[in-house]
């Protein structure tokens, strides 16, 4: 079994209260949480990754965890979500695919009902990479006002042989959205989209 060697977490928490336009009634929270790893397949070639995606469940949850504390401890004022890694260089993009079930999964569950799939980003970065980790609404995938992103990243990582894995989730459409589509309160489907 693979070990991931946590070295650092971070967690970072942003309340927008507008974006040029008048303050918002209340303020959209997004929050991020990030844990710098030991790459066990740093520097060779592994045939078989998938096994190891069990190995990081644990720190799926415990990232979890720290996000929704982040965001005040109410799972129902939390309706968007994503998540994203970095590899070091001496890794492969596939090393942050190893994130896409312990990631996802771990804010589905924590989340309860949540049905949308959780929109994902990955790339192999230089020391102090950052990332853009899409956002999008937990129940619906066709939601607009919740289209969003949150760059992450750490200032001293990922080191070569390093990944930085990340959570992103959020309270409330974007500040000032008025794009149409689906809203929130209309999604009736029930199948993740509509």
């Amino acid at each position: 079994m693979p070990d991931f060697p946590i070295r650092k977490t971070a967690v970072i928490v942003e309340d927008i209260f507008h974006d040029g336009g008048p303050p918002a009634a209340v303020p959209r929270r997004r929050a991020a949480a990030l844990a710098v790893v030991k790459n066990p397949f740093a520097g060779r070639y592994v045939e078989e990754l998938q096994d190891a995606m069990e190995d990081l469940k644990a720190l799926g949850l415990r990232l979890t965890d720290r996000l929704i504390e982040a965001l005040g401890g109410d799972i129902k004022a939390i309706d968007g979500y994503g998540k994203g890694a970095i590899v070091g260089s001496a890794g492969e993009l596939e090393h942050g695919a190893l994130w896409h079930v312990p990631g996802g999964y771990a804010m589905r569950e924590r989340l309860g009902e949540a049905k949308a799939i959780v929109p994902s980003a990955k790339k192999v970065g230089a020391f102090g990479a950052r990332i853009d980790v899409p956002i999008g609404h937990i129940n619906a995938a066709y939601v607009r006002s919740h289209f969003d992103a949150m760059e992450v990243g750490v200032p001293d990582g990922p080191r070569s042989d390093e990944i930085v894995f990340a959570l992103v989730m959020s309270c409330g459409p974007r500040v000032h959205n008025r794009m149409g589509g689906l809203r929130a309160e209309d999604i009736s489907a029930q199948d993740g989209l509509r």
